[in-house]
């Protein structure tokens, strides 16, 4: 039996209560950067993160309700007071509620590949939702993306080479929770290196 999950609803953002473009002063308490996560999973990044970086602030998506509910349950347990959680479509939230030019990173690490050709329009990244988060990235904010997915990563490249004037390759930066070794210290990098499976990454930075 797994242990019982406790509810916190003070880490949670609900997108039925937002109109319009978020107030990120009113709910954080404060004016920091700002981070988002797409596909937090079970919040493992962003507990360590938002540990690692208390003068930042951290706003996870994840849709799987399982997940979505470890993370609130992680975060609360940890009583972190700069991160936040919401259950949402991700497109449609960065969409209708981040405000724009207030992100400092996009964490993007093992989307779904949707490996099937006939799915690939699922795929998150794709030129109509990078073309969103440029637009709530700061100058100078950053998007990290890693996969295990080759051919996925390829297409993330390609699609990444239309953006060349907008966003300009740079060196990985390792995340807080990552063990020697690893690249990102997600709970899908830990099991994906036990398969023997090669993780690919890619950092990019807006162009100021």
């Amino acid at each position: 039996m797994g242990r019982e999950l406790h509810e916190y609803p003070e880490v949670v953002l609900k997108s039925e209560d937002l109109v319009g473009p978020m107030d990120l002063i009113q709910i954080f308490g404060r004016s920091g950067p700002m981070h988002i996560e797409i596909g937090s999973g079970k919040a493992t990044f962003l507990v360590h993160e938002a540990k690692a970086q208390p003068q930042a602030d951290f706003i996870g998506i994840e849709w799987a309700r399982k997940y979505w509910r470890h993370a609130i349950d992680r975060i609360g347990r940890w009583g972190l007071t700069n991160v936040r959680i919401v259950r949402d479509d991700a497109p449609v939230f960065l969409r209708d509620f981040v405000p724009e030019g207030s992100v400092d990173c996009f964490h993007i690490y093992f989307p779904d590949p949707w490996p099937k050709k006939a799915h690939h329009k699922r795929r998150l990244l794709q030129q109509s939702n990078v073309e969103v988060m440029l637009r709530l990235l700061k100058p100078g904010g950053m998007i990290r993306i890693a996969t295990d997915h080759a051919e996925y990563y390829e297409q993330i490249k390609q699609v990444m080479t239309g953006f060349s004037d907008r966003l300009e390759q740079i060196k990985f930066p390792r995340p807080a929770a990552a063990r020697e070794g690893e690249l990102t210290g997600t709970n899908y990098e830990r099991k994906y290196s036990k398969d023997g499976r090669a993780v690919y990454t890619i950092a990019l930075r807006k162009i100021a």
